[in-house]
């Protein structure tokens, strides 16, 4: 919530359609922002909110009103910098979640600390904010909205992972590849970022995919090289995280994929892999899935 001294456009009280009334004339929006504790437990970064604010007293996100020109991203990044001296470069984000209240939505932007942060209350709208352990958030008077919310956003602390059998996907297009596969495969990595960059529609995610109810993910995108194709690896895209294969493609595939946290995503349309990734809980989809995504219009 904004300060009355410091309105923007987006700030003032509206009613949605089930008559209910909230600030942000254009919605609202906050930061979930979590780290792994030491222990391996997870703890996320909560506003005690100023005693004159909505639900004064009570602990919750860092957030406010969106003002008319900004993406929930920007608003939540904005507001966390405004009322807790968070540095956006220091958190990056893996998925959006939309609580929506029937023509009003309060957008939550859940974001791993990929840096050191030194959140402290700026300005007048936070008594405190500090890191707070995810086992003992029941401690604490939460905000009521947060409060709702907290269930799906507990489950969407981990973000997705995008595994791409490099190989195969180049395979599945004629275009030359086989005459320069470090490039070909170079190519591909450098798309591959821009779908790390700009996300995937919770929609575009298969079905059969066990995850939270998030209308966007920003995943961990991992590309696997073999062969020939290994080489690409001397110049990474840097929001793309590449694993050389010391051997068999297939194996190293299974390997990474089998450490990672789900929900989890392997893009190959070997039937063989696709079983294989199963077994270590993934789920398989084809290149089209990918290709469509990293070559549409963004």
């Amino acid at each position: 919530m904004s300060h009355p001294d410091h309105r923007g456009d987006g700030d003032g009280w509206v009613e949605c359609s089930l008559g209910h009334r909230h600030w942000g004339r254009f919605g609202a929006a906050g930061l979930l922002a979590h780290r792994a504790r030491p222990d391996g437990s997870a703890e996320v970064l909560l506003q005690h909110r100023a005693e004159w604010s909505h639900h004064g007293g009570t602990w919750g996100l860092l957030g406010g009103a969106r003002a008319s020109h900004e993406s929930p991203l920007a608003g939540a990044l904005r507001e966390a910098a405004e009322e807790g001296g968070v540095d956006p470069t220091h958190v990056h984000p893996d998925g959006q979640y939309d609580d929506d209240h029937g023509g009003w939505a309060y957008v939550t932007i859940l974001a791993r600390a990929v840096d050191h942060l030194d959140p402290r209350p700026t300005g007048g709208e936070s008594i405190d904010v500090v890191w707070w352990p995810v086992d003992r958030l029941g401690d604490l008077p939460l905000h009521p909205g947060f409060a709702e919310s907290w269930p799906v956003l507990r489950d969407a602390l981990t973000p997705l992972s995008v595994v791409v059998d490099v190989a195969n996907v180049m395979g599945s297009r004629p275009d030359g590849w086989w005459r320069d596969r470090a490039g070909a495969a170079q190519r591909l990595l450098t798309s591959c970022a821009t779908l790390a960059r700009g996300g995937v529609p919770g929609s575009a995610l298969p079905e059969q995919l066990p995850r939270a109810p998030l209308a966007h993910w920003w995943p961990h995108v991992s590309g696997v090289l073999e062969g020939a194709a290994r080489s690409a690896a001397q110049h990474p895209p840097d929001a793309v995280e590449v694993v050389v294969a010391p051997g068999s493609g297939d194996d190293a595939i299974v390997a990474h994929a089998a450490v990672l946290t789900p929900p989890k995503l392997v893009v190959t349309a070997d039937r063989e892999l696709r079983r294989r990734c199963a077994d270590v809980g993934a789920v398989a989809v084809g290149p089209r899935w990918l290709l469509d995504l990293v070559e549409q219009p963004r």
